[in-house]
């Protein structure tokens, strides 16, 4: 038994791989418990560390929809689970005008589901197969809509006051992310698996520079990882995640910088754009600190 699960492990972090993902066991291991379990799955992490990208990547791997909720301040109901169609409804009003049924009946026609409106939430549920949910940055929505969220996560239903209570017909498979700009609350806690996902050590972003930047030849891979970590190492607002780093790659082999040294730190400078995103951060890169940088790589 012990042997099989190992197997099966090692099956999804290769199908992973093939998908464009490096993940850990313990990632890996998670993923498999959130499918056994039917638990939604927290990953934390700052931003660009890859917690979007599982969720992409799974949904590839199990061949099935992905479904994204992107959260933001003020994010309510209504725009995650659904809304009505008004437009077709007052068309349908004016239609019903001389229909000769009683109040009950017209109301009844028009809150059918034919004028609803499915959002990520509804559409999740509802589906004829079991797709992956993504609810993307959750702490930049409130705690108001966190509440919302728990009546899916729990009973895997909502509700809706002109229909009643839709049940789902798969569960889906939920992904949630989170960058901490917020505590999250304790009762969504509960009903997740949890994965913090770091920035990646050195030759976990080599095997991801390999596999999403194959032109990139093995030498200066090697130097745009050793340059990106110790960059990660200065204190910075933003520290370059793994998208940046793949962004630097491309932004080098297009300046037809093959070699990453003292002799090239204008060149280098010139392609920090790609690599540090703000106004403070590229302030600590003046061309001895990129010299010293180059010269260790």
């Amino acid at each position: 038994m012990k042997s099989a699960r190992s197997d099966e492990l090692a099956a999804l972090q290769r199908d992973l791989a093939q998908a464009g993902y490096i993940a850990e066991p313990s990632l890996a291991a998670a993923l498999l418990l959130m499918h056994d379990l039917q638990r939604p799955l927290l990953l934390e992490g700052d931003a660009g560390v890859g917690k979007t990208e599982v969720a992409k990547v799974l949904a590839a791997v199990r061949r099935t929809r992905l479904i994204r909720l992107q959260c933001y301040e003020g994010l309510d109901a209504h725009a995650a689970m659904y809304e009505w169609n008004y437009q077709r409804q007052l068309l349908a009003i004016k239609l019903l005008e001389h229909d000769e049924r009683g109040l009950q009946q017209k109301e009844q026609d028009i809150f059918s589901e034919r004028y609803l409106l499915k959002r990520p939430l509804l559409e999740a549920i509802s589906g004829d197969a079991a797709p992956v949910l993504l609810i993307d940055e959750i702490d930049r929505a409130d705690e108001a809509f966190e509440a919302y969220l728990l009546e899916l996560l729990s009973d895997w239903q909502l509700s809706i006051p002109e229909l009643g209570t839709v049940r789902a017909t798969h569960r889906p498979m939920v992904v949630i992310t989170s960058n901490g700009t917020r505590e999250l609350s304790d009762a969504l806690r509960r009903r997740c698996l949890y994965q913090y996902i770091d920035y990646p050590d050195h030759d976990k972003e080599l095997a991801i520079v390999h596999k999403k930047a194959p032109d990139v030849a093995p030498a200066l891979a090697q130097q745009i990882v050793a340059f990106v970590q110790a960059v990660r190492r200065i204190d910075l607002q933003k520290k370059p995640g793994i998208a940046e780093t793949l962004d630097w790659a491309a932004a080098l082999l297009r300046l037809n910088v093959s070699v990453i040294d003292v002799d090239g730190a204008e060149r280098i400078l010139d392609t920090l754009s790609a690599l540090i995103k703000t106004r403070e951060d590229r302030a600590a890169f003046p061309r001895e600190v990129v010299a010293r940088l180059a010269a260790a790589c």
